[in-house]
């Protein structure tokens, strides 16, 4: 009597269905560990930035005010011209106007009539009302990158967020109107 042992393999559906776990499990823990989330966290500051310049756009129009937008390299904040001192100052009691710092690795480059703009690391002093006794001298005064007009018009920019370690770049354009659209980086 003879006794046939037959080699039983793993058929075509077994091997794939191990495959689609395995895939399913690899991309979880990618996304998981924030190796794709890069390009959506510069998303959400370029968006975030520009629907703050919408709310300035809004406020200077409907409120008479005119605000101004000061870059640094990792960070930004909007300012308010005082029209009784003549000065910028910051905007008093509004926490959606506040200094704000980009995510660790991100930076901006700010382009101003196509002009680069070198950006300071920290912002800038605002001159002391109370110690300006002359005021035609304004040699020394603060004065933001882009303007805020009540009349709806601003300064145009082009300003590139960017992270060097992922090289990822994205480009926000505001044109004088006060228009604002996203642009690729090879435009």
């Amino acid at each position: 009597m003879t006794i046939l042992h037959r080699a039983r393999g793993f058929t075509l559906i077994e091997i794939l269905v191990v495959v689609v776990i395995v895939a399913t499990i690899v991309g979880t823990v990618v996304l998981s560990m924030g190796l794709v989330s890069d390009d959506r966290e510069l998303e959400t500051e370029r968006n975030r930035l520009a629907s703050l310049i919408d709310v300035a756009q809004d406020e200077a129009m409907m409120q008479g005010r005119e605000f101004g937008l000061e870059f640094m390299r990792s960070s930004y904040r909007f300012v308010e011209f005082d029209p009784l001192t003549f000065q910028w100052a910051e905007v008093p009691y509004d926490e959606l106007f506040r200094l704000r710092y980009l995510p660790e690795g991100m930076e901006f480059d700010l382009y101003v009539e196509d002009k680069n703009i070198v950006l300071d690391l920290d912002p800038q002093q605002f001159s002391d009302p109370e110690e300006k006794a002359d005021m035609s001298s304004d040699d020394n005064d603060y004065a933001p990158h882009v303007f805020v007009f009540s009349s709806g018009e601003s300064t145009a920019f082009e300003i590139h967020l960017r992270r060097d370690v992922s090289d990822q770049l994205l480009v926000m354009r505001g044109d004088i109107f006060g228009d604002i659209e996203f642009v690729s980086a090879e435009e």
